[in-house]
């Protein structure tokens, strides 16, 4: 038998044959089928040996070189392969394998196993009785009847047999079997045969003990959980329990974090919980989410900024045309910060360290920052000290119309520093949870927008966009707002609590940027936290730039014509914006530029290459595919009319003109007014007001009556005008949009003076200030966009009062050039401008020949 041979080799998955036990063997693959019906055509011999791993398709690499020739008994074939008794004879060590046939063969030589020198030896024979008798009291502890046991192990006297039987039916892993098969020495065999099987015993022990403890929990009622319960002791003993696997790998993975101490502490704590929680149980779940939460949160995890200010303000005009008061600030913005980060790096460089207190921010407490301990920490990081340096100082809140770039300013500002971008939409938030998150006790607790987009980010420094500030409610579950006061204080901030979270979080690190309408709808307390930077709309002029830039580009890429070369004229653009839009911003004009792109692509994909045979869209084109304009835009009066006044006025959708009507009603018995008329007695002259003013604009009016009827004289206005006047109306048209505000105060004025002195007033002239019951015109707000709203109407000339004249370099140099305007200080000097000299219109008639 010590002669080598060559025999098929029959590859075992999950399981080790021994020398003498019998064992049914289910066989499917093809090569092993091969194998057996090359070896059932010979001697009925097989090399039987484990494979290393479970390998659909084993090779000579993946097999152990020790293994036992067996002998193939009983063979039944079915469809999915055969059923085969395999006995195990003798020990074998492969020395080569190789591939015949289709299928692997083994050369091997039979390997003799070392007996002891005597077998006698008390050492020995007592080793081998302890086997015996543990060996008996394992099978019985597993349910098997005694007479079965003692039968079977007393039909093997050698103690090597012995050895293989017990090792061929006890509970181990493929590498333990193995390493018992490839020990030849009988004695050390049999040792370590017998530490498997106390091993296998003390592990039922624990068993029974796991179960008469669960018993006595656990009632008749609870026989579900008492299943789980014991399930799951089994496995925890066992040690393949896959709840432990998680927990594990969880627990590395925190491991790995720079964790705060407050939050390495509550870690511990959770993760004791969920070891000892059951695996199904609803806490469990709770606890594991949580814990997932913190091991992806950016504790320690930073982006390199990379602020080069040419580069930033590059990349600012790229992708924004205009906003140079904007892009002016946000570069002045990046600047300070690039010198800061740098002179913080060079002392951290220079000395090894930096406190935290001096960065941060603007804090009004005399009081040092200091750490959780009481100590001022001290930065050593470069890196931390240049990421803390670049987000301190004030938070920019971009205040304007929709549409006019405040979000994607941001997003450049974010690739301007090589940070990530994060944006959170506040409108419509009503509960401080959104903010702060939800505490654990809640179901589907979750954390807040805060700690959500710094997860998103994945880094501890994003550039961080709370869109809509302006658009936060209250409600009776808090006031989210007053959430958003720790965030964005730069004192507060680097301890950021969130109720799910319960531990501090670090944001001093992050660039916050807020965006709004309307600012008067921030609460104090958080405006105070911002500094603004407004966004006025742009003029058509600009619109028309940013349309044939990025725009018409973007809508013809997007429509599938971006190959067909088209082009938009001047014209055409010019026509979109004017008939089909009406805002601050571009983007309806972009919608309305892609409706145009869409109805071209239709036409083509028809067939129809009319439209662009000659790949220009003129502004003939625009109004065939278009339809009639959807926006009538007030325009400029086509005749100087009486009692009619040109005003201003501004919403953040941008600046129009107004038309304030005056009528007066003289002799009679007075009208009764409606419901939705206001009567005010000022003096002997009833004061009608329409159009849906507000308080503010009702009060112009009546102060405008009483300078009017109080300095008729002055004003040129005939006594007996005066006298007869029983009923002034002021009416504002549009009269389905409320207005307010105090700006149209001189218009209201002029309009009274032209009707009561029946001069006209002039077309062509705009007017925008509030006046006092001296006559004097106070400053008001808004001035570019009105201005910009009464160039696109065709205005030509321009009253403003003497306090906004410094306001004026605010409005677009090509707009100053084209427009006159006259700064006044009194009313007086309003109808010198506004008022047709009747004199002087009969001598320009009469020399025109009219």
């Amino acid at each position: 038998m010590s002669q080598r041979q060559t025999l098929p080799v029959l590859p075992l998955r999950g399981t080790v044959m021994f020398p003498g036990i019998t064992a049914p063997i289910a066989a499917g693959r093809p090569g092993t089928l091969r194998a057996i019906e090359t070896a059932l055509k010979g001697d009925r011999l097989v090399f039987a040996v484990a494979q290393r791993d479970n390998a659909e398709e084993p090779t000579s690499d993946i097999l152990f070189t020790t293994g036992v020739i067996a002998r193939i008994g009983q063979v039944q074939r079915g469809l999915g392969g055969v059923q085969l008794l395999l006995q195990g004879e003798q020990r074998a060590t492969a020395l080569q394998y190789a591939e015949q046939d289709g299928h692997l063969t083994a050369v091997i030589v039979p390997a003799e196993e070392m007996t002891p020198l005597d077998l006698k030896d008390p050492a020995f024979t007592a080793l081998h009785k302890e086997a015996r008798e543990r060996a008996a009291e394992l099978g019985e502890k597993r349910g098997l009847p005694e007479e079965v046991v003692h039968q079977v192990l007393d039909s093997v006297e050698d103690a090597g047999r012995f050895a293989d039987l017990v090792a061929g039916y006890i509970e181990l892993t493929v590498p333990e079997k193995q390493g018992l098969l490839e020990t030849l020495s009988v004695e050390e065999r049999l040792r370590r045969v017998l530490v498997h099987v106390q091993r296998q015993i003390g592990l039922l022990e624990a068993q029974e003990d796991i179960k008469s403890q669960v018993q006595e929990e656990l009632g008749e009622r609870q026989r579900e959980m008492f299943l789980r319960e014991q399930l799951k002791a089994i496995q925890k003993e066992l040690g393949d329990d896959d709840s432990s696997k998680e927990i594990t790998e969880l627990r590395e993975k925190l491991s790995k974090l720079e964790l705060p101490k407050e939050a390495r502490a509550e870690v511990e704590r959770e993760l004791g919980r969920l070891e000892r929680a059951g695996r199904e149980s609803m806490e469990a779940q709770v606890i594991r989410t949580y814990l997932e939460w913190i091991a992806e949160l950016p504790w320690s995890k930073r982006s390199d900024d990379h602020l080069e200010l040419a580069r930033a303000g590059e990349i600012l005009n790229e992708d924004h045309y205009g906003l140079k008061d904007v892009k002016d600030r946000v570069l002045e913005f990046l600047a300070v910060r690039q010198l800061r980060a740098q002179q913080v790096a060079a002392e951290v460089a220079t000395t090894g360290e930096f406190p935290v207190s001096k960065l941060k921010g603007d804090s009004t407490d005399a009081t040092p920052a200091l750490g959780s301990n009481g100590e001022d920490r001290q930065i050593t990081d470069t890196r931390e000290a240049k990421a803390r340096a670049m987000a301190r100082g004030p938070i920019l809140l971009f205040n304007g119309p929709p549409g006019v770039g405040k979000t994607s300013i941001a997003k450049s500002i974010a690739r301007a520093l090589g940070r990530e971008y994060v944006r959170v939409a506040l409108g419509g938030a009503r509960d401080e949870a959104d903010i702060r998150g939800h505490r654990r006790t809640y179901v589907g607790a979750m954390p807040g927008r805060i700690v959500q987009g710094m997860k998103q980010a994945g880094t501890k420094n994003p550039v961080f966009l709370l869109d809509e500030v302006d658009k936060l409610g209250t409600s009776y579950q808090g006031d989210p707002s007053s959430a958003l006061l720790e965030v964005l204080d730069p004192a507060q901030n680097d301890s950021f609590t969130d109720h799910y979270l319960g531990v501090p979080f670090d944001l001093s690190e992050v660039l916050f940027i807020a965006t709004s309408n309307f600012i008067q709808n921030i609460p104090g307390p958080l405006l105070d936290r911002m500094e603004v930077v407004e966004f006025s709309g742009y003029t058509e002029r600009e619109k028309a730039e940013i349309a044939k830039t990025y725009l018409v580009p973007r809508q013809l890429e997007e429509s599938g014509l971006a190959s067909r070369d088209l082009v938009f004229t001047d014209e055409a653009v010019m026509k979109v914006i004017s008939e089909y839009t009406r805002e601050s911003g571009v983007r309806q004009l972009e919608r309305q530029l892609g409706a145009v792109a869409r109805k071209v692509a239709r036409r083509v994909a028809m067939g129809d290459t009319a439209t662009i045979e000659d790949k220009v869209i003129s502004a003939d084109e625009v109004r065939d595919l278009l339809g009639r304009p959807k926006v009538h835009p007030e325009r400029a009066a086509e005749h100087d009319e009486v009692g009619i006044s040109t005003g201003m006025y501004y919403t953040p959708m941008g600046g129009d003109i107004m038309f304030v009507e005056a009528s007066i009603r003289r002799g009679g018995s007075r009208t009764r007014p409606t419901d939705d008329e206001e009567q005010v007695r000022v003096g002997p002259i009833s004061l009608i007001l329409t159009g849906q003013l507000g308080d503010v604009m009702k009060e112009s009016a009546r102060a405008a009556l009483t300078y009017a009827t109080n300095n008729a004289e002055v004003l040129g206005i005939p006594a007996d005008r005066v006298a007869s006047a029983s009923e002034a109306h002021i009416h504002v048209p549009a009269g389905a949009i409320p207005k307010d505000g105090p700006s149209a105060g001189i218009a209201i004025a002029t309009a009274l003076v032209s009707e009561m002195s029946n001069r006209k007033v002039r077309r062509d002239v705009s007017m925008t200030g509030e006046i006092t019951l001296r006559g004097r015109v106070l400053p008001i707000g808004g001035v570019k966009e009105k201005v910009l709203g009464a160039h696109r109407a065709g205005i030509r000339e321009v009253i403003i009062p003497k306090a906004n004249e410094a306001d004026l370099e605010d409005v677009p140099e090509e707009v100053r050039q084209q427009l006159t305007f006259h700064p006044v200080e009194t009313l007086r000097d309003v109808l010198k401008i506004a008022l047709v000299d009747s004199q002087a219109a009969a001598a320009v008639a009469e020399l025109m020949g009219v």
